[in-house]
């Protein structure tokens, strides 16, 4: 083989498992696959595509690093089942997060990305039942599962609620509903929520893991106590693959 053959090939090798991998993607996106489902096994794969195992399997490989697949030892590649089950109900949604990972079978994280006093703007006084301009606490925070990403929440609340809340409270404590129950002494009631989805920040994908271009899970609520007083505003933006919302 010429000099110039070895170079064509060794220029035409990436363009090959590319193909490939295009062509997965788009197997495993365009057909009735869900979560914990197995693809065609290699072989088959192989078969299909008319390439080397050598080949497929770096395909495959991207595709795993990208968190669109999962290989499970000898078993086989699987689509990744979610690692964060969200209930769908007026409960849930006030229900800790914290609670919802740990039902999910995972370990809960939290990290405070932001925390400063602010106003009210016309947008958050309507949900909260307060005048604009009234002081509020906006509160930025990571969740993770088994120290991966899979939320940033912002919340929003009165500052009369919650006098002499701190950062610091914050970092000390992974469950805010926790301190409005047991220092402020607000029972929490249900909450009411919209779900949609849509693009959010580079800076945000960033911080989820996610890639450019990928839309997030987004849950607005509005959670009130026992008595129908609103009390907090929270925006969720959720890892579309790292969540699945379940209807109760």
């Amino acid at each position: 083989m010429g000099r110039g053959q070895r170079l064509q090939q060794t220029e035409k090798q990436p363009l090959v498992y590319e193909k490939v991998q295009a062509s997965l993607r788009q197997l495993v996106e365009q057909r009735n696959y869900i979560a914990g489902d197995r693809i065609p096994s290699e072989r088959d794969l192989c078969e299909r595509f008319d390439v080397h195992r050598a080949t497929l399997r770096k395909a495959i490989d991207n595709l795993i690093a990208e968190g669109l697949l999962e290989r499970r030892g000898t078993s086989g590649t699987y689509i990744p089942s979610p690692t964060v089950l969200r209930p769908i109900s007026a409960h849930s949604f006030s229900q800790p997060i914290t609670e919802i990972v740990g039902a999910s079978g995972g370990k809960a994280g939290s990290k405070l990305m932001f925390f400063e006093q602010g106003q009210a703007s016309v947008r958050i006084a309507d949900r909260l039942d307060v005048e604009v301009g009234d002081p509020l606490f906006i509160i930025k925070r990571l969740r993770t599962v088994n120290e991966q990403p899979f939320c940033i929440e912002t919340t929003w609340i009165p500052t009369a609620l919650v006098p002499g809340l701190t950062a610091t409270d914050l970092v000390r404590d992974l469950s805010l509903y926790g301190l409005l129950r047991d220092r402020y002494d607000i029972a929490i009631g249900t909450a009411k929520a919209t779900i949609s989805s849509g693009t959010i920040s580079t800076q945000d994908l960033e911080t989820l893991d996610m890639k450019q271009g990928e839309v997030a899970l987004i849950i607005d609520s509005v959670t009130s106590d026992k008595d129908g007083n609103p009390i907090e505003y929270l925006s969720s933006l959720n890892h579309p693959r790292r969540v699945m919302l379940v209807v109760e």
